[in-house]
């Protein structure tokens, strides 16, 4: 993991300011929406992306139950179970 020498503070809401230089090389902009992960004692940001839970397929994008799942794995899921699926 590489060291920016940045560091903040948190505010009393448990909030914390991303510098300008780290949110333009990230191409992060206001609304944007920021994932939060943990690894043992690590905090990681990252900058939220929607992609297919199965594949990480990030094209042809359906919703399902709060799920993301492409097209492509849809149509893979239909052929395992023995449907016919036909290519467009």
């Amino acid at each position: 993991m590489k060291s920016t020498g940045i560091v903040r503070k948190i505010d009393s809401l448990g909030r914390m300011v991303l510098p300008s230089e780290l949110r333009a090389n990230f191409n992060i902009k206001e609304g944007d929406a920021v994932e939060i992960f943990t690894n043992n004692d690590t905090i990681i940001l990252k900058k939220y992306a929607p992609a297919d839970i199965f594949t990480g397929e990030m094209e042809d994008l359906i919703e399902y139950r709060g799920k993301k799942v492409s097209l492509n794995t849809i149509k893979e899921l239909a052929r395992i179970a023995g449907l016919n699926v036909t290519e467009n």
